[in-house]
């Protein structure tokens, strides 16, 4: 069967019916669509009367939010790869009418709705009675599609799973569905950080829930201090940006408030317009707080609509059971967060990368992790002390630099009285490294020279200056090892024996986590057990030798 970059999900299966079929549904619309997946609920829909299926407005109903959870979680179980968008332009509430599916006077689509990715196939799972039938049912689906939503031109059509026929009784009690209750304005509030299907439960309920304006609080700044691998954390307007988009895909009869939240209640306990507010199971004590909050500021209450949590099915041990941002950050972990910058003048062998990360980030027991895989370990910290044996280049420069007075009876240099001398003197202390990393630089040259001779086939660069050294055109890849701060300064104490204000002074001398970050193909993390450091150096690892044996294909090298 071919494969399409974004297909249209029409379901046509009772609410009632569908839980159970969602799982197998999505999987099969899995072998068929590879990006996107756009989905349509219009339960009862008829596609083969002969007659041309036309849409209508559909009545929420109070099953509906706990349906569309049940899709996201069967999302996040099946199809992980998928980018899934339940789309509701067509259900509104209307007084005086409970039918799921009933029509009315005014058409939902008086012109096809342009969503952010064109569907260049429709799928749905209505009952095909008669295969002869098949025909015609594609050509009535590929229609229906068309007036509900600009298609590409050749859309495509696959029937999948037929549903069962639902009995009469099942549909007159279907019939009578009392519909959810909805709101002129609702607010939510979350970090939003690469957005899953917990998210986008949410925000489809939200939108479900509001009948004219959704104001939507995005963490930012300090309220991001305390998450868990903060420096992966997409920027706030990237965040921004896949919101929108979602939220115009999904539903864009909505007036929609985006806005930063620097504490954990933002315009929710200060806009009189609010009449709901959105939680979860974890999020209700803080929708409380709100209302103590508008009750002070004299404010009516918020409803609290609750909405439950959806279960990760793949989470690790030290993953949440619930599907969360936090765990998607640590599984991003050892992958490659972006392409490498080609690097024309170096050799393809060995393929070198360069392990950098702060004082107490674990850099120096990654890089010997890696070495136990078969790297050949370049210690950059081991070849500094190397350029200050006495008779060497940079010996007779540091002297000339800096005077004899450095010298120890032996002659060689005392490194804590030299210091003293560049301690909180940036023109002293680049005075020293201009004379020392270039040095560093050329013993590094001739390791990775020699690992060529001996047949390696990769080098790690071990080295807490590499970006500040502007090494960065000595490697292939930056690997960055970061650990929270606090973290950071109790291993530091607890291995050099100094004071915390020390130890937090050392730190704030070095490139910050999220500046590392920023120049980073592959990030790890050094703060849970040992296994989870080696179970991510191994993956780390596997992934490379993946990119290797692909850059010796398009180069022509031998594997």
């Amino acid at each position: 069967m071919s494969m399409f970059s974004t297909g249209l999900l029409v379901l046509t299966s009772p609410l009632q019916t569908l839980p159970l079929r969602l799982a197998p549904v999505l999987s099969s619309a899995a072998q068929v669509v590879e990006r996107t997946l756009y989905v349509h609920f219009h339960p009862g829909l008829n596609l083969a009367t002969g007659t041309q299926a036309r849409p209508a407005f559909i009545q929420p109903v109070v099953d509906l939010p706990s349906v569309i959870s049940r899709l996201y979680s069967n999302a996040a179980d099946v199809c992980s790869h998928l980018d899934v968008r339940v789309l509701l332009t067509h259900f509104k509430a209307r007084s005086g009418v409970s039918q799921v599916g009933a029509s009315a006077v005014s058409n939902p689509f008086p012109s096809p709705q342009t969503l952010s990715h064109f569907p260049e196939v429709v799928l749905t799972d209505y009952p095909l009675q008669d295969p002869s039938q098949s025909s015609l049912v594609s050509q009535c689906l590929q229609k229906y599609a068309g007036y509900c939503y600009v298609c590409t031109p050749e859309l495509s059509s696959v029937i999948l799973h037929p549903q069962l026929k639902c009995e009469d009784e099942e549909q007159k009690r279907i019939e009578k569905e009392e519909p959810i209750e909805t709101y002129s304005d609702v607010v939510v509030g979350g970090t939003f950080d690469r957005l899953h299907g917990a998210h986008r439960t949410l925000l489809n309920i939200c939108c479900l829930l509001a009948n004219r304006r959704f104001l939507i609080g995005v963490c930012d700044q300090e309220l991001l201090k305390n998450k868990v691998l903060k420096e992966l954390i997409e920027p706030y307007s990237r965040r921004v940006q896949k919101l929108k988009e979602f939220l115009n895909d999904v539903k864009p009869s909505l007036q929609y408030e985006i806005v930063p939240l620097s504490d954990p209640f933002g315009p929710s306990v200060t806009d009189p317009q609010l009449q709901c507010i959105v939680v979860s199971e974890e999020t209700r004590r803080g929708g409380e707080a709100v209302n103590r909050k508008r009750a002070e500021n004299g404010l009516s209450e918020l409803v609290l609509y609750e909405i439950p949590l959806i279960k990760d099915a793949h989470h690790t041990d030290i993953e949440e059971e619930k599907i969360s941002s936090s765990s998607l950050r640590s599984r991003l972990l050892g992958t490659l967060l972006k392409p490498p910058t080609p690097r024309p003048a170096l050799s393809q062998v060995p393929y070198v990368v360069g392990l950098t990360g702060g004082s107490g980030s674990g850099k120096s027991a990654l890089s010997q992790r890696l070495e136990g895989l078969g790297a050949v370990r370049v210690d950059a910290d081991q070849l500094g002390h190397e350029t200050y044996i006495p008779g060497s280049v940079a010996y007779h420069k540091i002297l000339q630099e800096f005077g004899r007075d450095i010298l120890n009876e032996d002659q060689t240099i005392n490194r804590r009285d030299l210091g003293t001398k560049v301690f909180g003197d940036k023109e002293r202390l680049k005075a020293l490294t201009d004379i020392v990393w270039p040095e560093i630089a050329l013993l590094v040259k001739a390791r990775i020279q020699q690992a060529e001779k001996e047949g390696k086939h990769v080098c790690v660069l071990d080295a807490a200056v590499l970006l500040e050294a502007g090494w960065k055109d000595m490697v292939h890849e930056v690997w960055v090892a970061i650990i929270p701060e606090e973290e950071a300064v109790r291993r530091i104490v607890e291995r050099d024996g100094i004071s915390k204000e020390d130890a937090l002074r050392r730190l704030q001398s070095q490139w910050s986590n999220a500046r590392l970050v920023e120049q980073a193909n592959v990030v790890l993390c050094t703060l849970w057990e040992p296994d989870v450091t080696q179970r991510q150096v191994v993956k780390a690892w596997n992934l490379l030798q993946e990119r290797i044996q692909q850059n010796k294909e398009e180069t022509g090298l031998p594997s």
